[in-house]
């Protein structure tokens, strides 16, 4: 009996470890109009309802919330970051996410499942991937990829 007592008295000890508020995937990110942001920098605030909606699609899918890295960007920012010219951020239609936990390569695969992802952008040694909501070509069940997909 003692040796029972022991384990569950460990078992829970150890449990409440791996819960403990030090171990929050989201600790250090923040919110930004009902988004988590990699910081306070990333403005979330224009991104069109088909990009929130696909954002949406990745956190249910993957049952843990969307951190964005980057949004909107105005033309200055845009280019500073080295940004295209027609860039999808500048006109709302795009964000670079990760989703904590999850390993890059899963978040790639689901988007070329997602029918609401237009484009994706996937960038070796960085931790989150491009989506944009632009229309894909006729014909194409795939979105339009470049960067490394």
């Amino acid at each position: 009996m003692p040796r029972l007592l022991l384990a569950v008295i460990c078992t829970l000890a150890l449990g409440a470890c791996a819960f403990s508020p030090s171990r929050d995937p989201y600790a250090g990110y923040t919110q930004n109009f009902g988004t988590w942001v990699a910081n306070r920098g990333v403005d979330t605030f224009c991104l069109v309802p088909k990009l929130r909606l696909a954002i949406w699609n990745f956190e249910v899918f993957f049952g843990r919330k969307v951190v964005v890295s980057s949004g909107y960007r105005d033309p200055s920012h845009n280019a500073d970051v080295g940004g295209k010219d027609d860039s999808f951020h500048m006109k709302c239609m795009a964000a670079d996410i990760f989703i904590p936990g999850v390993d890059k390569r899963r978040l790639i695969a689901y988007a070329y499942r997602n029918g609401l992802v237009g484009g994706l952008g996937c960038y070796p040694g960085r931790s989150f991937i491009h989506v944009d909501v632009r229309d894909r070509p006729r014909g194409w069940s795939r979105p339009v990829t470049f960067s490394g997909c």
